[in-house]
């Protein structure tokens, strides 16, 4: 294997080495975790939305904005969602992995809501 990260051709663009020349280490929890949350906001977006992903907290706050009479915003309910995971995970003390999960999709799901707008 070559100690050169990467190579450049005669042009001078980068080309990566061949997978099997790169040692890369195995995922990390974290990356694991991201990779389980996007398949998890996917599988969920299909049973419950549309195939291209959750996406109910619109609907989710018109109606509640509807009731109550306030003005809560789309990325506020995902923020009020990334909360009360985070109250779930912090009132015990052994970790939960759902728990977790969601948190990760709620903060994209704010993120994508927020850059929307």
């Amino acid at each position: 294997m070559s100690d050169i990260p990467y190579k450049v051709n005669m042009l001078g663009k980068y080309k990566a080495p061949p997978t099997e020349e790169i040692n890369m280490p195995s995922d990390t929890h974290a990356e694991r975790i991201l990779r389980q949350a996007a398949d998890t906001l996917k599988q969920r977006g299909q049973v419950y939305d549309s195939p291209e992903g959750e996406r109910s907290m619109g609907k989710t706050v018109t109606a509640f904005n509807t009731i109550t009479g306030n003005n809560l915003t789309e990325a506020e309910g995902w923020l009020l969602l990334q909360l009360l995971k985070d109250v779930r995970q912090w009132s015990k003390e052994a970790y939960h992995e759902d728990s977790a999960v969601d948190c990760v999709n709620y903060a994209a799901l704010k993120a994508e809501a927020l850059a929307a707008k």
